[in-house]
């Protein structure tokens, strides 16, 4: 068999074993042997601007592949560059290994270029960090690395590869290679728990069910949808779980938005909560103190978090609809479904209103609405930004799971997820239109990477919700201080088009309503990295901004 060197091992693993054949990433000395491989073996590279962004990418790439993505970083601000994107993954329990070159340990504590204690400053925020200090190993740790962020809750993992183990021979016999790619192995909650549960689904009168990434992460659409269509039972579906039933069927909450939820929340007396975390954004489990509650979490110690449950079911969600079918009665909730309705629907009255009429200046739920018009179908949507995060997540409407992903409306709220989520998830699904919707300001945060896009030629759009400002900043500063105490929050008119066009991509400018949809067809039709720059109201802000200002109040 001869010798290999590290750096090569690295690459041959990922492709021939996980069948891996595209990393994130941005070059460096630390790591040119594994480049090196990445050639010989046929890796495809993604190089990009800031390794923020690679691990963005990555991320987003995993939605689709169901397995993990994988992003390498050189050592010392190579590293350091990826933990913005190492939080978000962490945050959101995505599958992201990130491959880290590092100092040599020949020279530790000399005062190596770029030596630093790496490992510590994740070490809280990974499920599992290694540095490999044997080359015959790599596999080894590589194998370990995939398997442990795909495990159990998924989440970033992070292994250090130093020039010590890359760049030397070994001889290829003597490198134990795992037989198969790694194997994810699901648990099923307890019986007696699941019988429970039916008992208090079949006799409770104004059920709701929430689900969030969890219902993404796992393989439970065809059981999800029977567990509805049988119950009745109202639902609403976040994150990454959002269309796996689609969001216009008959017993979604969709129709309402997260105006519905909250609704549905507050007057039901049983809430099922599926693979959803009980954070600020779901008032920590609070706003439904009548309520009996179900919780289904892969994740044991997430089941009575911030909420005590009445029954927890800690395994796979697919595994526990599958056992919850077979004992849950038909049910009819079409009264109560026909009150929530009634409830909500007038809450939601002039949104649905503003979606129907022009206006000058563009508000953003017209805008959200004339892009739906046009992009609705197969189409990937991308959600980047304070306001626009509300507006485009209830402004559209998707039929498959992971169609609508909105990092900004996750724990971390992280911005400048928007052209980096869009480049991975147009890598994963070529055939799929992507469309990022963008605030300006989130946009100016990885704008670069359209030059990525452009150099690897993949093609998408970008609406850009421009209202010249941070504006669920500036609002909010205004609601604290007064129209007069607004500072470092207003960013004035930039063409982010012209940028863009710069850069080898289409570019366009819309200041009218009429010139949206014509826009938007000739940026998806450019068979280019486009970018729409849409000036919106720079009045307007949305319930997300007065959710953000109250929660942060201390007296």
């Amino acid at each position: 068999m001869g010798k290999i060197y590290g750096g090569h091992l690295v690459a041959k693993y990922l492709k021939s074993v996980e069948g891996i054949d595209i990393v994130f990433t941005l070059s460096g000395g630390h790591i040119d042997r594994i480049f090196d491989g990445f050639l010989e073996y046929g890796v495809r590279i993604i190089d990009v601007r800031h390794e923020q962004a690679a691990v963005m990418m990555a991320q987003a790439w995993s939605m689709y592949k169901d397995k993990p993505g994988v992003c390498l970083v050189t050592a010392g601000p190579g590293f350091t560059n990826a933990l913005t994107g190492l939080v978000n993954a962490a945050l959101d329990n995505a599958p992201v290994v990130l491959l880290s070159g590092t100092a040599p340990v020949r020279d530790c504590e000399k005062g190596a270029l770029q030596e630093m204690n790496q490992a510590d400053m994740v070490k809280h925020i990974v499920k599992w960090h290694g540095m490999c200090h044997d080359p015959k190993r790599i596999p080894e740790y590589l194998s370990q690395a995939l398997r442990i962020a795909a495990s159990g809750r998924p989440g970033p993992v992070f292994v250090e590869l130093p020039p010590d183990i890359l760049n030397v021979q070994v001889n290829e016999e003597e490198v134990c290679m795992p037989p198969h790619k790694c194997r994810v192995f699901k648990s099923m909650p307890d019986i007696e728990a699941i019988k429970e549960a039916a008992n208090l689904i079949n006799t409770a009168e104004k059920p709701i069910l929430v689900g969030g990434n969890g219902v993404g992460f796992s393989d439970c659409d065809k059981a999800l949808k029977e567990f509805i269509d049988k119950t009745g039972i109202p639902f609403i579906l976040l994150g990454n779980g959002r269309g796996a039933i689609p969001d216009d069927h008959p017993l979604s909450l969709w129709d309402g938005g997260q105006l519905a939820m909250l609704t549905a929340l507050g007057q039901a007396d049983l809430v099922i909560a599926l693979g959803i975390r009980f954070n600020w954004l779901l008032m920590f489990g609070q706003g439904f103190p009548m309520a009996k509650l179900i919780r289904v979490d892969i994740e044991s110690t997430e089941i009575d978090r911030n909420r005590c449950c009445d029954i927890g079911l800690a395994g796979d969600i697919r595994l526990a609809l599958r056992e919850l079918n077979k004992l849950v009665k038909k049910r009819d909730h079409s009264a109560w479904r026909q009150s929530l309705k009634e409830a909500y629907l007038p809450l939601v009255a002039e949104e649905l209103a503003q979606r129907e009429k022009a206006s000058d200046p563009i508000h953003p739920i017209r805008l959200m609405e004339q892009v739906r018009k046009v992009t609705e179908g197969n189409t990937i949507y991308v959600v980047d930004g304070g306001d626009t995060s509300y507006f485009a997540v209830t402004g559209v409407r998707v039929k498959e799971k992971c169609a609508l992903i909105a990092a900004p409306a996750g724990l971390f709220g992280c911005l400048g997820t928007g052209v980096p989520f869009g480049i991975g998830a147009k890598l994963a699904c070529p055939d799929k239109n992507v469309v990022v919707i963008n605030g300006d300001g989130s946009f100016g945060l990885n704008a670069m990477e359209f030059d990525t896009a452009v150099r690897h030629k993949v093609p998408f759009t970008c609406v850009i919700v421009n209202d010249q400002a941070w504006g669920m900043i500036k609002h909010g500063q205004e609601m604290s201080y007064g129209p007069k105490r607004v500072v470092g929050s207003e960013l004035g008119m930039v063409h982010y088009e012209e940028v863009v066009k710069a850069l080898g991509g289409h570019g366009e400018l819309v200041r009218k309503d009429e010139e949206i949809v014509p826009a938007v067809k000739r940026a998806m039709a450019s068979g280019k990295p486009a970018c729409v720059n849409v000036l919106t109201d720079p009045t307007v802000t949305s319930p997300a901004t007065l959710l953000l200002v109250e929660g942060l109040k201390m007296e």
